[in-house]
């Protein structure tokens, strides 16, 4: 049997229905499974990479929501998206992921390896690093609660409700959560007032 490569006879599986999908999951249907990671994956790892701040264990999360998903699907209930199911199964495992974050970051910042575009002059380069450097300490002090918060209603501008299913938390409990984080990253960048 060939390797799954994103084709398949006749109509191609991708526009199948979201609960054909996910009832093709259910089954254990591993066609299902590379589908859901073709559609999800680069979503998911961009999540993964802004909450731990390292591709390495972005990557390490984002193999560990699809080893996760056969066996998490049958929890989903369908109130979501797949991809909110799945990013709240990210969320689930960052957990162990976090904790090591912080020293991970600060040696990699004292070798000096920034992940930024080449600057159009040094001083720019300069203050481009070091705010990426204080934004990433400061991420890495808050607690993990505000930290998901944050990253899923400020940089990927999901509404509190979406939030709030991923995480299952009342969303006055995540606009909170976000409030408390806006608040920390302002003070530790300079920036209150």
């Amino acid at each position: 049997m060939a390797a799954h490569s994103g084709c398949a006879t006749g109509v191609p599986r991708l526009m199948d229905s979201r609960e054909d999908l996910v009832d093709r999951l259910r089954r254990g249907e591993t066609e299902a499974l590379g589908e859901a990671y073709d559609l999800h994956a680069p979503a998911v790892l961009s999540f993964a990479r802004r909450l731990v701040g390292e591709d390495a264990a972005a990557h390490d999360l984002l193999q560990e929501v699809f080893l996760t998903l056969p066996s998490a699907i049958g929890s989903f209930r369908g109130a979501s998206t797949l991809r909110t199911f799945l990013v709240s199964i990210a969320v689930n495992h960052a957990r162990h992921h976090v904790r090591g974050a912080a020293r991970r970051r600060a040696a990699m910042s004292r070798y000096g390896h920034e992940d930024v575009d080449p600057p159009s002059t040094p001083e720019h380069h300069a203050e481009r690093a070091d705010l990426a450097r204080r934004l990433t300490a400061a991420l890495d002090e808050l607690p993990l609660d505000q930290r998901v918060a944050f990253v899923l209603c400020e940089v990927e501008e999901r509404t509190a409700g979406e939030v709030a299913a991923i995480v299952g938390a009342p969303e006055a409990t995540v606009r909170t959560r976000v409030f408390h984080a806006r608040k920390k990253l302002r003070e530790k960048l300079g920036g209150a007032r």
